[in-house]
């Protein structure tokens, strides 16, 4: 199997790489850093305009529409270039409110998010360093969250916090909501600033979330922290787990992505992705073409086929396919990849 970036990933990182070098050079980082806010409006709007703060918002709420994958990306290339900015938690609370929120909800939140006229952050970790969604004890009463939440990011500059509640569940509280105290928390790295949040009968609405939701919002956290920079001991220090549940879980995103996080299913688990599905990929990214474009990209084509984008992209590389380049594909390989799509073995689809 082939593991590489998609031409649009490398793209990706590339355009937010010349951001970082252009608008946040050492100096300017400097500054940032004396200043101790860890957020500036302007390179914010920067990152928006690139589309760096919708990436994971659907498209029909006006978003890239992408993977946790792409958000992995961004992190890496922010924590290379130490830029400030509320992005970890942003992005957080995108795919939170995108995965778990009513058509209401991600009609009324995402859109401002996309744009990053909104900011959004998630508050996760309670006392005692409770990160997993069973052992958190905040609970919705009324409407209303009354207790404290821990290590909030970028909590003072939020418009609306994404809050883990009680037997894995999650509700959005806005700015200015009664009962509702935020205390910066000092550390030693600046551009990342941390707070305490505090609720006091504070109204909320909690998301019409389906189950796994807060988990697999909290599993895209420990990726993002990875991809930031942090070490395998820092990241086990932050979510309260030991370095070798790291390892394993920074293995199992590198070959199966967000879904191969969680343990594996018992042997015989039905799969996600069939052989007609891979076949059908393949097909369609050989010989046939978008009618607005010259090749597909990832997103186009999981469109058109019913899979994620991640999918297709996993499915390219284990072929080997590059579809910008489909041109120097003969007839007989052609025929080649379809009868090994037909021919895939149990153990290999499931990678996909």
């Amino acid at each position: 199997m082939q593991f590489g970036l998609t031409e649009e990933q490398e793209l990706l990182q590339e355009t937010l790489r010349g951001f970082v070098q252009g608008e946040c050079p050492p100096t300017r980082l400097r500054e940032l850093f004396d200043a101790g806010t860890g957020h500036d409006a302007a390179l914010w709007k920067g990152l928006a305009e690139v589309g760096i703060t919708g990436l994971v918002v659907p498209e029909s709420h006006g978003g890239a529409g992408l993977e946790v994958l792409e958000l992995a990306l961004a992190a890496e290339v922010l924590g290379d270039g130490a830029l400030p900015g509320p992005f970890l938690g942003h992005s957080l609370a995108c795919l939170g409110i995108a995965a778990g929120g009513s058509e209401e909800q991600r009609r009324r939140w995402l859109p401002a998010l996309a744009s990053g006229d909104a900011i959004g952050t998630v508050a996760i970790a309670e006392v005692g360093e409770e990160w997993d969604p069973g052992d958190w004890a905040l609970a919705v009463r009324d409407g209303t969250l009354s207790g404290v939440k821990r290590h909030v990011p970028h909590a003072s500059d939020a418009d609306l916090i994404l809050v883990g509640t009680a037997g894995g569940g999650l509700a959005v509280v806005e700015r200015g909501a009664a009962g509702l105290v935020i205390e910066p928390v000092a550390g030693i790295d600046r551009t990342r600033p941390l707070c305490r949040v505090a609720f006091d009968a504070t109204p909320c609405e909690p998301l019409s979330a389906a189950p796994g939701v807060a988990a697999r919002v909290r599993d895209a956290g420990l990726v993002l922290l990875a991809a930031d920079g942090l070490s395998n001991n820092e990241v086990a220090d932050k979510v309260g787990c030991n370095q070798a549940t790291v390892v394993k879980w920074r293995k199992r995103f590198i070959e199966r992505g967000l879904d191969g996080l969680p343990d594996d299913p018992r042997p015989g688990a039905p799969r996600s992705i069939s052989d007609d599905d891979v076949e059908a990929v393949i097909v369609r990214t050989l010989e046939d073409k978008p009618t607005d474009a010259t090749h597909w990209s990832t997103r186009d084509l999981a469109a058109k086929s019913g899979i994620s984008a991640s999918s297709v992209g996993r499915i390219w590389r284990a072929f080997g396919l590059k579809p910008w380049m489909t041109d120097t594909f003969s007839s007989s390989t052609n025929v080649r990849l379809r009868t090994s799509a037909k021919s895939l073995s149990s153990s290999t689809a499931t990678m996909l």
